[in-house]
C-alpha cells in the first residue's frame, strides 16, 4: 500500500520555545478538524467508495493525513522541549503535565480529548466527499488561524506546507465528486 520514509514529508526544525504556540497547535493534533479526525474519517470512509479509483484517493490523502499528524507532533515536541513545570503552568499546560508530563496527548487546544466522534461516514459515497470538501476547507482555515498566531519562521513554514495540502485534498475529494456525478449523470441518460 504505501512505504514508510523516516523523515518528515516536510522538516520541521523550530529552534525557538513556544509554549503558547503549541498549545494552540493541538487543535490539528487532537481536535475535531486534526490530522488525526482527517485520517479516521478517510479511512471509515474509504470502504463504501463506489470503485477502486476513490478507495485508492481516500487512503492515499488518509495517509498523507497521518503523516501530518506526524508533523504537527513534532512541532508540539521541539515548541514545549526543555519547558519547565512554571512555564507549562503560565501557558496553561499545567493540566496536561499533570496527566501526561512532557508526553503529547489527543486533545484540542482546549485540552478536550480526541472522540471519534470527529469523524463521519454516512455510507453515501457523495455526501461523504462533499464532507470531506468541508473537513479540509475547515482544516485549512484552521491552519491560517494558526499561521496568524505566530510570526516565526521555522513555525510558520511547515504550517503553509500544510496548509497548502488541504487545498491540494480539497481539489482531490472535489475532481472525484465530480466525476462521480457526471458518471451518475449519464448513467441517467
Amino acid at each position: 500500500m504505501w512505504k514508510y520514509v523516516k523523515k518528515l514529508q516536510y522538516p520541521v526544525n523550530i529552534r525557538k520555545k513556544d509554549l503558547k504556540m503549541a498549545k494552540y497547535l493541538y487543535s490539528q493534533y487532537g481536535g475535531p478538524d486534526s490530522e488525526l479526525s482527517a485520517a479516521l474519517r478517510y479511512l471509515e470512509q474509504r470502504y463504501t467508495m463506489p470503485d477502486d479509483r476513490g478507495k485508492a484517493l481516500l487512503t492515499d490523502i488518509a495517509t498523507e493525513e497521518i503523516a501530518h499528524l506526524e508533523m504537527i507532533a513534532s512541532m508540539i515536541y521541539q515548541l514545549t522541549k526543555g519547558a519547565t513545570i512554571e512555564e507549562l503552568k503560565q501557558a496553561g499546560m499545567g493540566g496536561t503535565f499533570a496527566q501526561h508530563d512532557s508526553a503529547l496527548f489527543l486533545t484540542d487546544a482546549n485540552g478536550v480529548p480526541f472522540t471519534s466522534a470527529y469523524t463521519e461516514a454516512s455510507g453515501d459515497f457523495i455526501a461523504d466527499l462533499e464532507s470531506d470538501m468541508a473537513a479540509e476547507q475547515r482544516a485549512r482555515a484552521t491552519y491560517e488561524h494558526l499561521m496568524d498566531l505566530t510570526d516565526d519562521k521555522d513555525v510558520l513554514a511547515p504550517l503553509a506546507f500544510l496548509r497548502q495540502r488541504e487545498v491540494v485534498h480539497y481539489q482531490r475529494f472535489k475532481e472525484l465528486r465530480n466525476l462521480y456525478l457526471k458518471e451518475k449523470i449519464q448513467r441517467k441518460i
